[in-house]
């Protein structure tokens, strides 16, 4: 009988504690984060040169930025903006038509049309831009005349043109990029058909789909995906590629700085101007480029991937949520992997929840 009550005790002692007091408050325990030393000693080595650079832009005045200032606007640059952008337009439009038709007679079955295909792109990707198009706008040399009549003869009996007035300089420029462009977009187009899977096309064979619909409909939109990168690149190199049409005295915006430099010798920020209008279309293209390639995505993920505007609305609705005393969390954003908002009060119920609090 005298062991029977220290025991007990001990027992008591030995006894788990209750729910209560197994409570854990998970905002007493410390978060350590992990350090990326590497990564942050690289960021902050390309911020200094980053951060260097802009001084230097603000400091040096021999970049003349009133100068920049002066000219950027100014009409003769304006002009030339706008010659650029009509060669582009013009070029990329003839040559990726003319490309869709090369591409698919590389694809033909017809071993003439597979042929001639292969020379005309073999040709035009082997001699360099800036002799075909001087080539183009000396054709008057070879061909005096051109016109319509009697084949194997000169007797152009139908109609007949001066060739240096049937081939401009502009005309000559637009003949160079077009031709240029339609040997390369050929195969970008034709390597976009070649990674459409051959089961759609059977499949669309099988269900007696005609073979014009199951270009248009089935398999060209599955290559725009691989097309339009591509294609694109193709297009802004053929914004600056527009600048070589300065040999034969097109005023587009690299031959407008050029002839304003060589009269008051401020090289510098007249280049600037033309970099800095390159940069321009080059944004706006890679822009459109995005939404593009968003759109022709819809086929191949359930949804589509948020653009920055989205992820900017979503990042300022999370940031407001935080400083808010509501319960209420904003959505998460969609087509993202991120959970929504927890807010404290939501933290707190499932803490109490998960360790057998009330």
């Amino acid at each position: 009988m005298t062991d029977t009550l220290p025991r007990q005790a001990g027992a008591a002692e030995a006894s788990p504690p209750s729910a209560a007091s197994s409570r854990v408050d998970l905002g007493d325990l410390r978060v350590v984060h992990t350090r990326h030393w590497f990564r942050w000693s690289i960021g902050i080595v390309v911020l200094f040169v980053v951060a260097q650079f802009a001084w230097s832009l603000v400091t040096n005045e021999n970049y003349e930025w009133d100068v920049f200032a002066h000219y950027f606007l100014s009409e003769p640059v304006l002009q030339g903006v706008g010659i650029t952008l009509a060669l582009t337009v013009i070029s990329a439009t003839i040559g990726f038509f003319l490309g869709t038709l090369l591409a698919l007679a590389r694809l033909a079955k017809s071993p003439l049309l597979n042929s001639a295909a292969w020379v005309f792109i073999w040709f035009f990707r082997s001699v360099p831009l800036v002799v075909q198009i001087i080539v183009w706008y000396n054709l008057g040399y070879l061909y005096p005349t051109l016109g319509l009549g009697t084949p194997f003869t000169t007797d152009f009996w139908i109609v007949e043109f001066p060739t240096v007035q049937l081939i401009s300089a502009f005309a000559a420029a637009i003949l160079g990029l077009s031709l240029n462009q339609a040997a390369y977009s050929a195969e970008i187009i034709r390597g976009g058909l070649l990674s459409v899977d051959q089961g759609q096309l059977e499949a669309a064979a099988a269900l007696g789909i005609p073979p014009r619909r199951r270009l248009t409909r089935i398999i060209l939109p599955q290559a725009m995906r691989s097309i339009v990168p591509n294609a694109t690149n193709e297009v802004i190199g053929l914004v600056k590629g527009a600048s070589v049409v300065f040999v034969i005295a097109i005023p587009e915006v690299f031959y407008a700085v050029q002839v304003i430099y060589n009269r008051n010798s401020r090289v510098i920020p007249l280049l600037l101007v033309a970099v800095v209008w390159y940069t321009i279309i080059t944004t706006i293209l890679s822009i459109a480029q995005y939404y593009i390639e968003r759109h022709y995505a819809r086929g191949t993920v359930r949804v589509l991937p948020p653009t920055p505007v989205q992820r900017a609305r979503h990042w300022i609705a999370v940031q407001w949520a935080r400083l808010g005393d509501s319960g209420s969390s904003p959505p998460p954003l969609a087509g993202t992997d991120a959970a929504p908002l927890t807010t404290a009060a939501q933290q707190g119920s499932s803490n109490d929840a998960k360790f057998g609090g009330r």
